[in-house]
């Protein structure tokens, strides 16, 4: 009556959007849940955005469980539909997605769950590990034995599936100054630098092949802009971790003996970090870039703008990490400049998201259709949404 319509018109039947529902939703909870940590670390009026911070946060659990039961109710429900995902060249990429997602969770026990909270923190924590190092092996598997890919088609989404393991490893980094124990604390320690291990190597070599890939056949088509920022990923996160664990090293390892240790993993994960926060700051300049020469044509609005917001704001957190630990007063204004930017692209995609899930046109396969729109409304090629 009043022109507006009715949730998710572009079903006939509201039973689509679980078994249209993919892995890529949990991308929603990568951005809102790095945005309220990139709050809580602004270097300007605290507590108030530790507090605003606390709420997005709580928002954001809520979203996750939410993205959780309509994946599983897909598998539950429509059991051959979602086993269709292993053989897709893109979708299986963004079950990278949960563990991550999962993380800035585990990491918001900590920044604002209280006194109780470290013990649910690393249950989620180990939750999240088998997770990640589960998918950061099966998905490359996948790769190797069941899907089709070539060097033209590939894009910056080849790296999700794998940076899962070192956003495992920052936030186990965390998470080690609160465990009470610290034999175990160590333990933590040490099984964090061997998921870094896991992601970071894998990662660099993905970016080199990428890199290639740019020289050799240009940008991407306009669906996949956004997938250039996913390159910030591996790098923020890979500095982050260095920076977090290195921090820790001294006080964990010296209260079990290993103190020459703990001094030389502080070293190393200051000057690593820097190092790889300077190769992530020539992406970060390059993506810029690239997106300004695609605003030229127009950007279409798909699920793949998340990529905007998870890549740059754990950057954000190196960035904002690196002005802590070295004192220079430029890590922390870039920081805070790049908050700033991470909460202007929040708002923008957030709102786009909100719009387009009312509507339903944003729950959508691409393993279940060759439909050429399902590619501009997923973010994915098109030639790979039609394989299937």
């Amino acid at each position: 009556m009043f022109g507006i319509r009715k949730p998710f018109a572009h079903h006939d039947d509201p039973r689509e959007i679980v078994r249209q529902f993919t892995p890529n939703w949990f991308t929603v909870t990568m951005g809102t849940g790095v945005m309220a940590l990139a709050l809580n670390q602004f270097p300007l009026a605290q507590p108030m955005l530790h507090g605003l911070g606390a709420i997005i946060w709580q928002a954001n659990i809520g979203l996750f469980i939410l993205c959780a039961v309509l994946y599983a109710a897909r598998w539950v429900f429509y059991p051959q539909s979602a086993a269709k995902i292993f053989s897709h060249p893109v979708m299986p990429m963004f079950l990278g997605a949960i563990p991550m997602g999962l993380a800035t969770i585990v990491n918001g026990f900590l920044a604002f769950g209280g006194a109780q909270a470290a013990g649910i923190a690393q249950v989620l924590w180990w939750v999240d590990a088998v997770l990640a190092a589960g998918i950061g092996l099966l998905v490359p598997y996948m790769m190797f034995t069941r899907q089709e890919h070539s060097i033209e088609n590939m894009t910056a989404v080849w790296l999700l599936p794998i940076v899962s393991c070192e956003v495992t490893s920052a936030s186990g980094g965390l998470l080690a100054p609160h465990l009470a124990d610290h034999l175990a604390a160590a333990h933590l320690l040490f099984t964090c630098y061997l998921f870094w291990a896991l992601s970071v190597p894998l990662a660099m070599g993905i970016l080199v092949i990428l890199f290639l890939r740019l020289v050799l056949h240009k940008l991407p088509r306009r669906d996949m802009a956004v997938s250039t920022w996913l390159a910030l990923g591996p790098l923020g996160t890979g500095a982050l971790a260095l920076l977090v664990l290195g921090h820790d090293a001294p006080a964990i390892l010296g209260a079990v003996g290993m103190a020459e240790i703990g001094a030389v993993a502080q070293g190393i994960g200051l000057i690593g970090g820097l190092v790889i926060w300077g190769y992530g700051a020539w992406w970060l300049v390059m993506a810029v870039a690239i997106t300004l020469s695609y605003l030229r044509e127009g950007l279409p609005f798909n699920m793949g703008w998340w990529g905007f917001t998870f890549p740059l704001g754990v950057f954000t957190l190196a960035t904002l990490n690196l002005g802590a630990q070295t004192g220079m007063g430029f890590f922390t204004i870039l920081g805070a400049v790049l908050v700033v930017a991470l909460v202007g692209f929040w708002l923008i995609v957030a709102t786009q998201t909100l719009i387009g899930a009312y509507k339903g046109h944003l729950f959508a396969a691409p393993c279940l259709s060759g439909a050429a729109k399902l590619s501009k409304e997923t973010g994915l090629p098109t030639a790979t949404a039609s394989a299937h």
